[in-house]
């Protein structure tokens, strides 16, 4: 999507360039300045009324001073990169007809220099990239037909709250790239038809309550470039005409919700570059207008939550590109997106986009996915069945599967479902979570877990204490959130040690660690003990037990899916004839492992004994058991892995 506000903002020009390619710039024969131009060239105004401008242009000529005898008859006055350093109006005079004066990239360091008060017909005014530090009060009051004011890349640090008076139809102000710290709202007290405000690039932190309050005119607001760190919920209050908004590049940590919900006719959103984390319920709710959303180019973003899109019945293009973390998406993301046609989804860390989330947007027409790491599984199987009503493939030919090893390289379009499981282990995606994490004592931390897998998995989380914790349970200063994620309030050093997310369903479980180190206190972490008789995780059980934590789910126990995994396994014995006998040592995992599948000591019970198997594949069965992950490196469970030994045995 770009910069959506800047789009909006031009396509006036986009039109203009399109038309001027149609007709061309013709001569006009007049007295023309030396080594100017004089030509007749297609023009808009900024109402977007086409002209057939009489234009003089003496552009890139290192000018001093404007040059004399200009045509009476000129409309437009280009002098772009001279070196001009003042304007007078005797140089102007007679010059009825000025409606265009660009002064860009010249040498005026202040307004008092342009002495310009007799331009009646003049609506666009040029002055980018001078060298300007300061707005005085009324500062171009002499210009009462003036529509667009260009004083973007300058150097302003000030702003009289008067410096706009007498620019009563002023619809468009480009302020980018100053040097401003603070935005004054008396700057558009005088200012009542404003359209467009462009005031992006100036190292403004914080936008103050009722800052744009005068401008109920307002179309499009640029903020893009500020360092904002937040959005106060009044800060856009008044905006009731407002449709194009740009956070673009700022440090927002979160959407800013409370104040997008002042802006009932918004339209077009622009939230590109943020360090948001996630997208969480409610984020984007009943925003009964909105057609575009941007949410691209944020180093930071991984999840995409429950409800976080909902009710929004005008929005035609969704745009979560190039974000190199985001590797979840809630099946139940987009709720009521009825006139949803193009998803763009490409150049993410997502393995999987769920069928749930397809079916949900009944006007989905395209859809991008390329450059993700595509797990070609059951969650992907929609691709390949006979839909009803198909969703074209933007790039299918960049579109691949990064596993199982099988089907690696082959292009998501081309497998059938049928290759496809209908059930899948959970995978959590290791882009949501580092192996290690430093915070500062007292410090309020949010470890996510998030995983996909059909059937939904089950997340809870093991602390250095031993307690299992599941969704929607508090334990101590943590807290476990509906979606997986562990807060802990307060941390201190006793909260420091190793920390496991146990996705699982009824295919297996998937699990991730992570060690957190409290800066200044002493690291503890939680170390298993290998016995005969117990194995840690039923230590946590127990422990689980003695604080009475809520379990929302039955525990799926490793030693149930042994059981399925031995029976398996002698079936697979039962129909092979011969052959030697093979027995699995007796190695079991730590939880210290980065990433491991849980088993308990009842384990053994099922593979102590012998089985007889005519074949066995290489690998190595050992690693099947010990931590958890086949041949290919992918994190399974132990009847999955049992099933694929029985097809390979004979």
């Amino acid at each position: 999507m770009g910069q959506i506000a800047i789009f909006l903002l031009h396509t006036h020009l986009l039109l203009g360039v399109g038309s001027s390619l149609v007709i061309q710039s013709m001569p006009w024969r007049v007295p023309c300045p030396h080594q100017c131009v004089c030509q007749i060239k297609p023009w808009y105004s900024p109402q977007s009324v086409y002209r057939e401008a009489p234009t003089v242009d003496c552009n890139d000529l290192l000018l001093i001073q404007l040059p004399t005898s200009l045509p009476q008859e000129t409309q437009t006055l280009r002098l772009q990169s001279n070196l001009i350093s003042s304007v007078d109006q005797s140089e102007l005079q007679g010059l009825v007809n000025l409606t265009e004066l660009d002064l860009s990239h010249n040498s005026f360091t202040s307004t008092r220099n342009l002495r310009i008060t007799d331009l009646p017909a003049l609506l666009s005014l040029h002055m980018e990239e001078n060298q300007l530090r300061h707005l005085p009060e009324a500062a171009f009051f002499g210009l009462p037909s003036l529509q667009e004011l260009y004083l973007n890349h300058n150097r302003l640090r000030s702003i009289s709250p008067g410096a706009f008076k007498g620019l009563d139809k002023l619809l468009r102000l480009h302020l980018n790239s100053n040097r401003l710290v603070v935005i004054d709202r008396r700057w558009f007290h005088a200012l009542p038809q404003l359209e467009v405000l462009m005031i992006g690039g100036n190292p403004v932190d914080t936008i103050q309550d009722l800052n744009f309050k005068p401008l109920s005119s307002l179309r499009s607001l640029v903020l893009a470039g500020m360092g904002l760190r937040e959005i106060s919920e009044r800060a856009l209050e008044g905006l009731q005409n407002l449709e194009s908004i740009s956070f673009y590049d700022n440090h927002l940590i979160k959407v800013p919700k409370e104040a997008l919900q002042k802006l009932p006719g918004l339209k077009f959103l622009d939230l590109n570059k943020n360090p948001i984390q996630l997208v969480q319920r409610g984020d984007f709710r009943n925003m009964l207008h909105l057609k575009e959303l941007g949410l691209n180019n944020m180093e930071e973003l991984i999840s995409i939550e429950h409800s976080a899109m909902e009710n929004l019945p005008e929005l035609t293009k969704l745009e979560i590109t190039n974000n190199p973390r985001l590797s979840y998406i809630h099946p139940q993301a987009f709720q009521k997106l009825s006139s949803m046609e193009s998803l763009m989804l490409n150049s993410n860390a997502l393995s999987a986009l769920h069928s749930q989330t397809v079916r949900s947007l009944p006007s989905l027409q395209e859809i991008s996915l390329h450059t993700n790491p595509i797990r070609c599984d059951c969650l992907i199987r929609w691709v390949g069945a006979d839909n009803d009503k198909p969703v074209r493939f933007i790039e299918p030919q960049s579109t691949f599967c990064s596993e199982p090893p099988e089907l690696k390289a082959r292009r998501v379009k081309e497998v059938s479902f049928r290759e496809m499981a209908d059930s899948c282990l959970p995978l959590i995606a290791p882009s949501t979570f580092p192996s290690y994490t430093e915070v500062k004592h007292g410090d309020n931390v949010a470890l996510h877990c998030r995983a996909l897998a059909e059937p939904e998995p089950s997340i809870y989380w093991v602390i250095p204490q031993g307690v299992r914790l599941t969704p929607s349970s508090s334990y101590g200063r943590y807290q476990v959130l509906t979606e997986g994620t562990l807060e802990i309030f307060g941390v201190t050093a006793e909260e420091a040690g190793f920390y496991t997310c146990v996705a699982q369903n009824l295919v297996g479980a998937d699990t991730r660690s992570l060690t957190l180190q409290v800066e200044g206190g002493d690291l503890v972490r939680a170390r298993t003990q290998k016995t005969e008789d117990s194995f840690e995780v039923q230590d946590v059980k127990e422990r689980t037990k003695e604080v009475s934590m809520p379990d929302s789910l039955p525990d799926l126990t490793p030693a149930v899916l042994l059981a399925v995994s031995a029976l398996l396994l002698l079936f697979a014995a039962r129909a092979c004839h011969g052959g030697a006998s093979f027995g699995w040592k007796d190695h079991m995992l730590e939880l210290e492992k980065p990433h491991t599948t849980i088993l308990t000591q009842e384990a053994k019970a099922f593979i102590a004994s012998p089985i007889p198997v005519k074949y066995l594949n290489q690998q190595d069965p050992d690693k099947v058991l010990s931590d958890g992950r086949g041949k290919d490196g992918r994190n399974t469970s132990p009847g999955q892995d049992a099933r694929r030994l029985t097809k390979e045995a004979c």
